[in-house]
């Protein structure tokens, strides 16, 4: 299958981004490649670009793009950013330590993915419910958490991740439908949504099953923790003046990215009560975007799915 991808907002991200001759970046969302090739063209041979990606596809399609473009700064690696610091002292092995000028962040789907009939992230066509973006890891399925989790699990699951209404009724018809059968496919957990949600709330802009798909897909792939996990090593590796750019697509993501960028553009942390800082907590970004920043409406007339995305960039001070 042909890996397509469109990066969302990449005027814009290269606006804040600012790359020039010489620098040094990295892409700790691969996905087609887009901000990736956008930079390594304006950093040139003296910059480098590291490149990181969970999927196979993603890597796969990078590698023949900087083959076709004889591209000669971007190193890839397939990994998961979680481990961001390890993938850095692996490929700058020498040296001191390297600081970067910029990161970038694009948290959401890949067209690819979306499209892959091997995997169940959409629900238009009937699919094995494989969420898993590392496809052939070996880790547990979207299918295993559906089928081997409880009641209470799966309604907190669906609640929490997914910010269903219907959380407990959708939990409810899962539990009562594995008692006679298996969950194995896109489209069985799709019925059993829109048998467990009211048919007058059947009708909004977005499809029932949407949150729900959402909600284990996040699970899956343990999202929400990886970006916690990922935020202070991308700090850390921040030279100063270095910014770092992130584009969520999803309320869950960008809570995250806006309370980390609080807190860390922030001396004092402690509570307003006491008399003076015992803390010692220094700010070390400054927030450049006072509000998030969203696609035109040419970007989404041209690309939906970009209708939901978030920006947020900072600066390492």
């Amino acid at each position: 299958m042909e890996y397509s991808h469109v990066s969302v907002m990449l005027n814009e991200v290269m606006e804040y981004l600012r790359p020039e001759e010489g620098q040094y970046f990295i892409d700790c969302t691969l996905g087609g490649a887009g901000y990736a090739m956008a930079i390594s063209e304006r950093i040139g041979e003296g910059g480098k670009i590291l490149a990181i990606d969970m999927d196979p596809m993603a890597i796969l399609n990078a590698q023949k793009q900087i083959e076709k473009n004889k591209y000669k700064n971007i190193i890839l690696e397939h990994d998961n950013f979680k481990n961001l610091s390890q993938i850095i002292k692996k490929n700058f092995p020498s040296g001191g330590p390297v600081h970067f000028h910029g990161i970038v962040f694009d948290l959401g789907l890949s067209g690819a993915q979306l499209q892959d009939e091997d995997r169940g992230f959409a629900f238009s066509k009937d699919s094995p419910l494989d969420m898993d973006f590392d496809k052939g890891s070996g880790a547990k399925t979207t299918e295993h958490l559906v089928n081997n989790s409880d009641e209470g699990d799966l309604r907190q699951l669906i609640r929490n991740y997914g910010e269903e209404k219907f959380a407990a009724s959708i939990a409810r018809h899962i539990i009562q439908y594995r008692k006679s059968k298996t969950i194995t496919t896109t489209r069985q957990l799709v019925e059993i949504i829109l048998s467990a949600i009211p048919k007058r709330f059947q009708h909004g802009n977005i499809h029932p099953a949407t949150r729900t798909f959402q909600a284990f897909r996040i699970a899956t792939n343990k999202e929400l923790q990886n970006l916690e996990e990922v935020l202070p090593q991308a700090l850390t590796v921040l030279q100063k003046g270095g910014r770092l750019a992130i584009v969520s697509f999803h309320s869950l993501e960008d809570r995250i990215v806006k309370l980390f960028f609080k807190k860390e553009s922030t001396d004092c942390l402690c509570p307003p009560s006491f008399p003076k800082c015992i803390c010692g907590h220094k700010a070390s970004l400054k927030i450049i975007t006072k509000k998030i920043i969203t696609p035109t409406e040419e970007e989404i007339r041209m690309n939906p799915r970009s209708r939901s995305a978030k920006l947020r960039v900072a600066e390492r001070v």
